[in-house]
């Protein structure tokens, strides 16, 4: 009879489990599916910063790439926005009567308010359309959410240059220091989409079915933050109490848009508490969004 296999006089020793563990961590192995500590998971993100700008620079061109015009929709597009906007709800609607620059303020709120839709819809579902690369690859899963927020803050960048050529055009070349603070303004905006999508993304993995609402939320923040209208003026007309005033005023995307608004257009000025409630707001949605989705690192692309 012919004896088939390894001889197990030759079969290695079982490791301990702690000797499988100090092997594994002399080769640079870890377990799949574990959460790392905090320290060393920020600094795997810092690690990966130029694989996630290059993915982000990515999805931009891969969105445009079958566009005979290619990158020009970038610019067409928010045009083509602000005309229907302003037809709609300037002239129709009537909601320029008393707002000086109402294209300036128009666009500003419009072209703003889309990178904050965009970093609510595309970043919570950043992980589910991911889960395939999850499955198949490691890397910090905070990735995703991250890349979905700057690729849309890229495609936004031409209609936010636009937008000085507008408030040029309308404010009729009028231009003053404020208009430094542009970019400021828009680092602030990021900031605060980068911690809300993160923050959706984990919820959106646990509960998929919170996708749906998302849609009807940026809906619904639309017409509450003054993207095509004053919330003073409305508060006023409308003799609402002071504090409906405040709470509509000072929610994270109506203080994105106002912001924006304050740097460039005119007759508004930067109020130190309209950025102090915007930094803060950027400041708490991006920290508690980032420790809310490491803290949930481990059962990413689980299900």
């Amino acid at each position: 009879m012919t004896v088939v296999g390894p001889d197990p006089r030759d079969v290695p020793p079982v490791l301990s489990r702690e000797d499988a563990e100090a092997l594994a961590a002399r080769h640079g192995l870890e377990p799949v599916g574990q959460r790392p500590r905090f320290g060393r998971y920020v600094a795997d993100v810092w690690r990966h910063r130029h694989l996630m700008w290059a993915m982000a620079k990515g999805e931009f061109a891969s969105e445009h790439r079958d566009n005979y015009l290619g990158f020009v929709w970038a610019v067409i597009n928010p045009l083509l926005l602000g005309l229907a906007y302003f037809l709609i709800f300037g002239l129709l609607l009537g909601t320029a009567q008393g707002i000086d620059n109402f294209i300036t303020f128009l666009t500003a709120g419009l072209f703003t308010y889309a990178l904050f839709s965009l970093a609510l819809t595309s970043g919570s579902k950043s992980l589910l359309s991911k889960l395939s690369l999850i499955r198949a690859m490691q890397f910090p899963r905070v990735l995703p959410p991250l890349v979905a927020v700057l690729s849309a803050f890229v495609s936004q960048l031409p209609a936010f240059g636009v937008l000085l050529i507008i408030a040029l055009w309308d404010q009729k070349g009028q231009v003053s220091w404020t208009w430094l603070l542009y970019p400021a303004a828009l680092l602030i905006v990021l900031v605060m989409s980068l911690g809300i999508a993160m923050l959706t993304a984990r919820l959106v993995h646990a509960a998929r079915d919170l996708a749906n609402l998302m849609p009807l939320i940026v809906r619904l923040l639309r017409y509450v933050s003054g993207v095509f209208f004053s919330i003073e003026l409305q508060i006023d007309r409308l003799d609402a109490p002071e504090l409906v005033g405040i709470l509509l005023q000072y929610q994270p995307a109506a203080v994105s848009l106002t912001l924006v608004r304050e740097t460039i257009w005119n007759p508004a000025s930067p109020d130190p508490v309209t950025w102090a409630v915007g930094g803060g707001w950027a400041l708490l949605f991006f920290v508690v969004g980032f420790v809310f989705f490491w803290r949930g690192e481990g059962t990413y692309g689980r299900a």
